[in-house]
């Protein structure tokens, strides 16, 4: 599960996600991270960010979602694969917006990208079976490379499960039924096992073993390391000798 890229170096800026359950502090560390960087990244919001936004076709998008989920704050409308479809048009609509700012050479950050599809619908698709939503998630994230490239760099943010709940409802002001806190708790464990599978793209931080100064510090490092020798994008469901979609050069498919 690799990007597209040339054999030499491209222009671009480095396309990076930061995905994790909620509560485990995704928006939080990632602007801490980002402060003390000379160069700021273009930040592109979560859903949860954007559900109530109507600026553009992503997020008419998610609100035709949140509208058929009644309200449910992981967008379960009942049609597992039909809304796994949509978030991955909204995650293309999104590098259709950042693409140009990518192509400038600046780095843009997906707060949830589309590994959080992935973990979410596969579990809805198998939610009595970790392994076959392990290997759900893995070929979701097969469809959504043929729509758009993987980001090159995936910022997993773990913790215990019962924090980031806590989290999440003092911040939210809601109290979860155990429904969805063992949703969340599924989640927290598949995204462990899908990042396991790539160690090439997943970098991952573990708020059980490092506090906050820590985690940010981290994503810091990371962000700012990713942003060289990056190779050329192309459209994945065109033919590969096309154009780079940032710096114009003809692009080949990556080795597996």
């Amino acid at each position: 599960m690799t990007i597209a890229s040339v054999r030499q170096s491209c222009t671009r800026g480095p396309l990076i996600s930061v995905d994790g359950v909620t509560g485990v502090g995704k928006t939080y560390l990632t602007r801490r991270a980002v402060h003390a960087l000379d160069d700021k990244p273009l930040a592109l919001e979560g859903f949860s960010q954007r559900a109530d936004s109507r600026r553009g076709l992503g997020e008419a998008l998610l609100g035709a979602l949140g509208e058929a989920s009644a309200g449910d704050p992981f967008l379960r409308g009942g049609t597992p694969m039909a809304e796994a479809l949509i978030l991955l048009a909204i995650k293309r609509h999104d590098l259709d917006v950042a693409v140009g700012e990518l192509s400038r050479g600046r780095a843009v950050i997906e707060g949830r990208g589309v590994d959080t599809t992935a973990v979410c619908q596969a579990l809805l698709l198998h939610p009595d079976n970790g392994d076959a939503a392990l290997d759900t998630a893995i070929a979701l994230l097969e469809l959504a490379s043929s729509y758009r490239p993987l980001p090159d760099l995936t910022i997993l943010i773990t913790d215990d499960a019962s924090e980031a709940i806590g989290r999440a409802q003092r911040r939210d002001q809601r109290v979860f039924t155990n429904e969805q806190a063992t949703f969340i708790r599924e989640a927290r464990e598949l995204y462990e096992r899908l990042a396991a599978t790539d160690p090439a793209r997943y970098r991952v931080v573990d708020r059980r073993s490092v506090d906050e100064h820590e985690a940010a510090d981290l994503i810091r490092t990371w962000i700012h390391g990713e942003g060289t020798d990056l190779g050329c994008l192309h459209e994945p469901w065109q033919d590969t000798d096309t154009r780079c979609m940032c710096c114009g050069h003809h692009a080949d498919p990556a080795p597996a």
